[in-house]
């Protein structure tokens, strides 16, 4: 008979997990596809700063060529594809790899940590960093997603700490 071990609910927690975080993926790469205008909009107005508090020190940041900020979302849109396909492909090998040896599961890691590290790219670099930062996203009453892509930022980290760690047997 086979029971459930801490061990397998370990391994299946980092699957489930992963699925979690592939969906949020799909779900994103949808919303881009499907409502390119809006996303588009939101991207056009963060990096042209026309929104967020008037500090003429920074201005100079500003990107207003909507030819640049077609390129810099679909740059983006890239980016939360390939995090998604690579998170997609982790869990897939993950899953595949549930009842192999500590070192074959933890070696079927590989794509999940890269999709983890693209993720973290995208909300923590991109929005978090660069955009709040040097956009100045964070002073804008309408087109601000900082506090979002903090949680997701607080989800990816964790979630990516959880699965490199060696904790099988």
């Amino acid at each position: 008979m086979n029971t459930l071990t801490t061990d397998k609910l370990i391994r299946y927690s980092k699957v489930t997990l992963m699925t979690y975080i592939s969906f949020f993926g799909l779900l994103v790469m949808y919303s881009n596809f499907t409502d390119y205008p809006s996303n588009y909009e939101y991207v056009g107005h963060i990096l042209s700063m026309d929104t967020t508090q008037v500090n003429a020190n920074i201005r100079y940041r500003a990107i207003d060529s909507p030819m640049l900020h077609h390129r810099i979302y679909w740059f983006i849109i890239t980016m939360e594809v390939i995090y998604t396909v690579c998170c997609l492909f982790g869990t897939y090998h993950l899953y595949r790899k549930i009842n192999e040896s500590a070192d074959v599961f933890h070696e079927a890691k590989k794509f999940s940590i890269i999709g983890l590290l693209i993720a973290l790219f995208i909300y923590y670099v991109c929005l978090q960093v660069i955009g709040v930062e040097w956009f100045d996203m964070d002073t804008s009453q309408t087109w601000n997603a900082k506090d979002w892509a903090r949680h997701i930022v607080d989800f990816i980290l964790p979630l990516m700490i959880y699965i490199a760690l060696k904790v099988e047997h």
